[in-house]
């Protein structure tokens, strides 16, 4: 996913991903994509049978959420749900695969803004990237928690509607 991201990157066609009608649309197809890997998806394996082989593999499902409105941990999950990982342990995986990837962003983000010589810009964003890191812990640990007993049938009719109001508006 880095590879891939800075290849979109330097070639411009990050932006050129930037449409609500793409948003609209990965949100919809990617969102269908979960429910089904959820729900047909075996529930065999836990994070301790996690190869290096389904690394790669989750990897190339992360790169995939380099399309706008994908979500990177949604694709990796449904890409764990389809190797048959249990939903709390594809829930993990996910997680744990994001480390890397958002100190890749960040590193990228922070790399331009330095270069800017925008020190109240750097601050800003080193005290927002605080609060962030402690709201996504919050969200993580009430997440693992209701994954236990719940599906991830509430976040795809959520990204439904989301796609569904987005196409409005693209085509109104």
């Amino acid at each position: 996913v880095i590879i891939c991201g800075l290849l979109l990157k330097l070639t411009g066609l990050d932006d050129a991903l930037r449409s609500v009608t793409v948003i609209a649309w990965a949100t919809i197809i990617f969102g269908l994509l979960l429910w089904w890997s959820d729900q047909r998806g075996r529930s065999e394996k836990t994070t301790e049978n996690w190869t290096m082989g389904e690394a790669v593999t989750l990897g190339l499902w992360q790169a995939v959420a380099l399309i706008p409105g994908t979500s990177r941990s949604g694709i990796t999950i449904t890409g764990a749900r389809f190797l048959g990982y249990e939903r709390h342990d594809a829930a993990r995986i996910s997680m744990l695969m994001s480390i890397p990837t958002i100190m890749a962003s960040g590193a990228l983000l922070g790399l331009e803004v330095a270069m800017d010589a925008n020190t109240a810009l750097l601050r800003d964003g080193a005290i927002a990237a605080g609060f962030a890191f402690v709201a996504a812990l919050l969200a993580l640990t009430f997440m693992m928690r209701l994954l236990r007993s719940v599906s991830f049938t509430p976040y795809v009719i959520y990204r439904l509607i989301l796609g569904v109001v987005l196409l409005w508006i693209a085509y109104a």
